[in-house]
């Protein structure tokens, strides 16, 4: 007989994990009524390195004269769907280190659509900016917050999605629509999340004795907003804890790009950050970031995370990763898309194997617009403790997202979205 054991893991960055066991799956089918396809148009394909012909993943991609926009996948692909009144646009795919690329949506198929991306080789003017302290260039970024990206409330339309693999094998897989209230900095206001809609899919005869749950995955997607919460990684003594060094400058659409390559002080012993902001050399706005946990002392890594935990089971990060990305429009820097990538090591005491869990939270803006911060929300709003998978019901209309924009599913994600439309069709059919 099973014994229930939990675990359970405290938030950093607005993460939070609970394992516990689950005995009974928790699918639910609800009706759904088609949406009318013809209002808008769908097209897929790939975003590739023209040299090289590699994928590049994580290319923006936005409709021109709106805020219309999508991201590529982990392998490259991307779909958007576009309103029928906007198909005399272009599509404008950028990518750090390449120059934009204009395709006009006339141009594009349905499907199997191949954009290539060139290189930014060219050389060009030096950018007067005072490089030669790193740290002058820290507090630049963050005393132009304000004027880079804006004091407005702004409301936006999100697709996340959060999956956690047992080793390789997919256990859990929620994806939902969101309504995002990105709030202003000066009201130091938190923002907040409603849920639109969402499916999901658990096989829990893969869990043994432990269900890996994740709490808070949307939001930890937001508070990884190095912009909106830099106290999440650089406290205030952040000069104090961190050393600061530029690297090799790149480009963006033709724009110098500064690399901020920032880590732990060798003085300073518990687990930081470690990683590289990639600054528009013109207005010192942080353009994207990438970072990782120092998770060497494994011991302490663990303690950032655990915060109770049954006799006998020691738990551990291997891997905790981070990116965003910001995207540009109007003169203004505004969040388009992060993701977390965490690994952890389970070892149980009297026992020859341990078990590896990986999660992986994403989360990309696809619609977005100036919003009165005194609207009333009418849609389902969510707490920062909250449990997707528990929200959210398997459904198994293939249109499931009618016309909302979503990140292209990988191939191995595409097989549990299988799973979840074989399941509820069942379900359905046994009603």
């Amino acid at each position: 007989m099973k014994t229930n054991l939990h675990v359970y893991f405290r938030a950093i960055l607005g993460l939070c994990f609970i394992m516990l066991v689950q005995l009974q799956a928790e699918a639910h089918f609800s009706g759904y009524s088609r949406p009318d396809s013809s209002s808008f148009n769908q097209f897929k394909g790939s975003i590739l390195d023209s040299k090289t012909k590699n994928e590049l993943i994580f290319a923006s991609i936005t409709v021109s004269g709106t805020s219309i926009s999508t991201i590529s996948n982990s392998e490259g692909k991307f779909s958007i769907k576009i309103p029928t009144e906007k198909q005399n646009a272009s599509l404008v795919i950028s990518f750090l280190g390449y120059k934009n690329k204009v395709v006009s949506i006339k141009e594009l198929k349905p499907d199997k659509n191949i954009l290539f991306l060139e290189p930014s080789n060219t050389m060009l003017a030096e950018v007067v900016v005072n490089t030669s302290d790193a740290y002058t260039l820290f507090l630049g970024v963050l005393n132009n917050r304000l004027q880079n990206y804006g004091d407005d409330p702004i409301e936006m339309t999100g697709f996340y999605r959060e999956t956690i693999r047992k080793r390789r094998t997919y256990v859990s897989l929620s994806e939902s629509i969101l309504s995002i209230q990105k709030q202003p900095f000066a009201g130091n206001l938190p923002d907040q999340i409603s849920l639109f809609k969402g499916r999901k899919n658990t096989d829990y005869t893969k869990l043994d004795t432990v269900n890996f749950k994740l709490q808070g995955g949307p939001f930890s997607a937001l508070y990884v907003d190095v912009i909106k919460y830099p106290s999440f990684i650089f406290s205030k003594n952040a000069l104090e804890i961190y050393d600061f060094s530029l690297e090799e400058n790149t480009q963006i659409n033709g724009k110098q790009v500064l690399v901020l390559a920032f880590k732990q002080k060798p003085s300073y012993e518990n687990p930081l950050y470690y990683g590289k902001l990639y600054i528009d050399a013109k207005s010192l706005a942080v353009v994207s970031a990438t970072f990782s946990l120092n998770v060497e002392d494994k011991i302490r890594a663990g303690l950032l995370f655990t915060r109770k935990k049954p006799a006998g089971l020691d738990v551990y990060p291997t891997e905790v990763s981070y990116q965003i990305n910001y995207r540009q429009q109007n003169g203004k820097w505004i969040f388009a898309y992060s993701r977390g990538d965490l690994t952890f090591k389970l070892n149980w005491a009297k026992r020859i194997f341990n078990t590896v869990y990986t999660s992986t939270i994403e989360m990309a803006v696809t619609d977005w617009k100036k919003q009165d911060i005194k609207e009333v929300q009418t849609t389902q709003e969510l707490t920062s403790n909250v449990i997707m998978s528990d929200k959210v019901e398997s459904l198994a209309d293939p249109d499931f997202w009618g016309k909302y924009n979503i990140i292209e599913p990988e191939k191995s994600i595409e097989q549990a979205i299988r799973k979840i439309q074989r399941k509820a069709l069942n379900e359905r059919g046994e009603d």
